[in-house]
């Protein structure tokens, strides 16, 4: 069976990426002017803009909502006012304001039969858990998903320690299990190519400056500096803000200066397709790389995902007499 799915907050298609394999993409979204450009380069469309003007009436059915959602703050605070005034509120309003409304307002329309949320680490225990609280109860209680949720860290299949969260949801009360990433992966040596411009290795005084500042901080006791990698072994996490200096992910160079990744590296790192076309800036590149997901990983979550739809296995649970019934949602 093929699946349409959407793939909001694309970035450049990194979960699109991963689920390609099981169906069609009917609708995309991304904000980004220049992540835009590398999208429509390798999927031959350009996605829709901003998701806040999206109307949810609009977006095509589908059976699959993917999103690596931003991370913005918000308050259940407002709860209680509500309350005190007599007016109705569902945990869907304590979400406006913030991106995670604009998804929960297309799942509420639309209700695919899934959905895979990704995001930071951080996100669980953002604001003392309160924003993660909230999420799982808008996602469970109000438009009546059943979900699971996971750190899983990448550096298994590619080269790079990146732990991320995934949420996956479930209009049904399907039995599902996170995919097990191996402990141990490729080096990082795997994935450089063998002749790189110049231009990629550190000047002098970009290379004194990461040295001290290095050891200004290691001498107050703080771990802030370079990261110069271990060939054998894989690298700390790329981030957007890569394009800045390169100084979390420096390739060690014989009689040289290190040199930061190349954009094509990035892509490895990050477990994109040799094909996949870089037709911006490295700068913007950089950030786009940085910003996106390990695609290994989600290949897995994918595979997984279509596995317990098409298995169809209903998740039992324990009664409080120690009886398995089946969940009901």
């Amino acid at each position: 069976m093929l699946y349409r799915f959407i793939d909001l907050f694309a970035g450049i298609g990194g979960i699109r990426t991963a689920f390609q394999p099981y169906g069609e993409c009917v609708f995309s979204c991304e904000w980004d002017v220049k992540a835009q450009e590398t999208y429509e380069a390798n999927f031959g469309e350009k996605p829709v803009g901003d998701i806040r003007l999206v109307d949810e009436k609009e977006v095509p059915d589908h059976d699959l909502l993917l999103a690596g959602f931003p991370c913005q703050p918000f308050s259940i605070a407002g709860v209680s006012k509500k309350n005190s005034l007599g007016r109705q509120h569902g945990f869907l309003d304590d979400t406006q304001g913030t991106l995670f409304f604009d998804i929960a307002r297309i799942i509420k329309e639309k209700k695919p039969q899934a959905f895979l949320l990704e995001n930071v680490k951080n996100l669980k225990s953002h604001d003392k858990g309160n924003t993660f609280r909230v999420i799982k109860k808008v996602l469970e209680e109000e438009l009546g998903y059943t979900v699971y949720s996971e750190v899983l860290n990448a550096k298994g299949l590619v080269p790079q320690n990146r732990e991320r969260i995934y949420i996956v949801g479930f209009k049904k009360p399907l039995k599902f299990e996170f995919p097990e990433i191996p402990k141990e992966g490729p080096a990082i040596r795997t994935i450089l190519e063998e002749n790189v411009d110049d231009k990629f290795t550190l000047s002098d005084k970009l290379w004194e400056y990461l040295q001290a500042y290095k050891e200004k901080h290691s001498k107050k006791g703080n771990g802030f500096g370079y990261g110069l990698v271990d060939l054998n072994s894989y690298s700390r996490t790329l981030s957007a803000r890569y394009y800045k200096d390169g100084s979390e992910v420096l390739i060690p160079q014989e009689g040289k200066n290190p040199r930061r990744l190349t954009p094509r590296e990035c892509a490895r790192l990050q477990g994109f397709p040799e094909k996949f076309k870089i037709v911006v800036s490295n700068t913007a590149a950089y950030k786009q790389f940085g910003n996106s997901v390990a695609v290994p990983v989600v290949e897995r979550i994918a595979e997984k995902m279509i596995q317990a739809i098409e298995n169809d296995k209903i998740l039992q649970v324990e009664t409080e007499e120690g009886r398995l019934e089946y969940a009901t949602k």
